[in-house]
């Protein structure tokens, strides 16, 4: 099937996914959150992996596809390393927490999380995880709260963007200021690299 990065229409929509993806192929849902989009993929016929540090929503993304054998459920976020970090909740999320579960995040800086509210979480070294999986990815789907460029930049880095056919990225530079110097660096390294019609940056 012939994915074509224009395609791609602004806004998350139910068929924002469809042409990147096709039946039995690959895909990572990386911020995954109660799995809209790994329904989308699901649909599609995909075989899902799906990664969601945040507790809440993760029980249920858990629980919407516990019966679905396409898609497997990770409680873990992703980083450039394997180890245990902060988890800092949304600064309303004591109102709700799988409403406000979107805007939790690693990142103690980000304006509107609780730098007081977190909870330790267990991270994948994403590039080690290409690689150990010994697979080629044919979606990644990133959403995770400002740390993308920190990862993406990783995986180009390791090699293991190889692995990958297509990354559709939201990134958070347009929320959070201090990223806005990273991510404009990532997007000419991505030109430079020729790896523009595989990252796309402005999925949103």
């Amino acid at each position: 099937m012939t994915k074509n990065i224009n395609n791609l229409s602004v806004g998350k929509k139910l068929n924002d996914v469809k042409p990147f993806i096709s039946q039995n192929e690959l895909a990572l849902d990386l911020g995954a959150n109660i799995g809209d989009v790994t329904n989308q993929l699901a649909s599609l016929g995909a075989e899902v992996y799906a990664f969601e540090p945040n507790p809440f929503a993760f029980q249920k993304l858990q629980r919407r596809f516990s019966d679905n054998i396409k898609v497997k459920c990770f409680n873990k976020a992703v980083l450039d390393k394997e180890e245990k970090v902060s988890l800092y909740f949304h600064e309303n999320s004591d109102e709700d927490e799988i409403v406000w579960s979107v805007g939790s995040s690693l990142l103690a800086f980000k304006k509107n999380v609780n730098q007081k509210k977190n909870v330790l979480v267990e991270t994948i070294d994403l590039a080690k995880w290409i690689f150990d999986f010994d697979r080629k990815i044919d979606l990644i789907k990133m959403d995770i709260e400002g740390v993308e460029c920190l990862v993406i930049n990783h995986l180009i880095d390791t090699g293991a963007i190889e692995r990958v056919k297509m990354m559709l990225v939201e990134t958070h530079d347009h929320k959070i200021p201090e990223l806005k110097r990273e991510t404009n660096l990532l997007r000419r390294r991505i030109i430079q690299e020729g790896l523009q019609e595989k990252i796309n940056l402005d999925w949103v």
